[in-house]
């Protein structure tokens, strides 16, 4: 009987490396590996730790995209069929505070792993994780923002992924690797990271709600115009990436169908909270020195190759998010207010 695939996730804590990890556990008889540093929060995998301790089709291992050589020992260890590269320092805003960290992490990480893979002789389908903050400021002329569309990227951590996109393709150009690079458009749902603009305001709302802030919701800028994914049709989207019919070294655009400002998104939330004496007030700190404001993709090479389209609607997203902040809010997990 032949063995399952072996599938190693880089970022397995984050958001959409959890979701991942439950997907591939629902569709798939894969044998998951999750990559993780020793000081990683596992609030998000804890419901897959216990089948990991009883090592039922998910294994842990330890490593860093800063410490080469523990990439070199997962990617022996797990040998994989398939290689999910999610991890990152994904945050923007803090790329303008730490930019060397944020270019060492995104392009050195990427780099060090596919040079760990290239080097183990082995040959699996790898997905690149690159952004659509890579192509930045876009002019209206541009729009829908096709694959071909130049990049411009507005910040440290969009420049880091402009290195990310290219380091996928060098290595498959270069050494015949089967490396695949995406550009996703925003994504968000269950988990989303405190630190970006929709969670940060759930998790606000959520704390209002409790009691535990005064009704005063702080906000960055409103104004970019965002088109929004639900991280479970991400997830599904970068499974058929790898299995339907893999290009080595293409590249594509991933998104959604819905286009709001960030204001709207934040309207569309304040709509679904129990309290309707919020404030909403600019809070210099979340302003970026220059912002990509204009993010609505042409993902039309993505979907004729995959069938893939969104599933969950914006609505039930944010529903979702909010519900999720809720939860964490009420059993204590909430950390600090951002």
């Amino acid at each position: 009987m032949p063995r399952a695939p072996r599938c190693l996730i880089t970022g397995f804590t984050g958001m959409v490396g959890s979701h991942l990890a439950d997907h591939l556990l629902a569709e798939t008889d894969w044998e998951l590996t999750g990559l993780l540093r020793w000081n990683d929060d596992l609030s998000n995998v804890d419901h897959l730790l216990d089948r990991a301790n009883k090592k039922d089709r998910i294994g842990l291992v330890y490593g860093d995209l800063n410490d080469h050589s523990s990439l070199a020992r997962a990617v022996e260890q797990v040998r994989p069929d398939y290689v999910f590269h999610l991890a990152a320092q994904s945050y923007p805003q803090q790329s303008f505070v730490a930019p060397i960290e944020t270019l060492q992490t995104n392009i050195l990480g990427t780099a060090g792993l596919l040079d760990a893979i290239h080097r183990s002789g082995q040959r699996p389908v790898i997905h690149v994780c690159a952004s659509s903050e890579v192509f930045g400021r876009v002019g209206k002329e541009h729009l829908p923002i096709d694959e071909e569309t130049p990049f411009h990227p507005a910040s440290p951590y969009a420049i880091s992924k402009v290195g990310t996109d290219l380091v996928g393709r060098f290595y498959a150009e270069a050494y015949g690797l089967c490396v695949m690079t995406t550009r996703m458009f925003t994504h968000t749902g269950p988990r989303r990271g405190d630190v970006f603009a929709e969670s940060t305001f759930a998790k606000q709302i959520a704390l209002i709600e409790e009691g535990r802030i005064e009704p005063v919701l702080k906000v960055g800028n409103l104004d970019s115009m965002r088109t929004w994914s639900d991280v479970r049709d991400a997830v599904r989207a970068y499974h058929l990436l790898v299995t339907k019919n893999p290009v080595a070294g293409a590249y594509y655009n991933i998104g959604g169908t819905f286009s709001c400002t960030v204001g709207d998104m934040l309207r569309h939330l304040l709509s679904l909270s129990t309290r309707d004496d919020i404030a909403v007030v600019t809070d210099p700190e979340r302003l970026r020195p220059i912002d990509a404001d204009l993010q609505i993709p042409d993902t039309t090479k993505f979907t004729q190759h995959t069938g893939w389209a969104p599933r969950i609607p914006f609505e039930q997203t944010m529903q979702d998010l909010l519900d999720f902040w809720r939860e964490r809010v009420r059993s204590g997990r909430h950390f600090l207010v951002r």
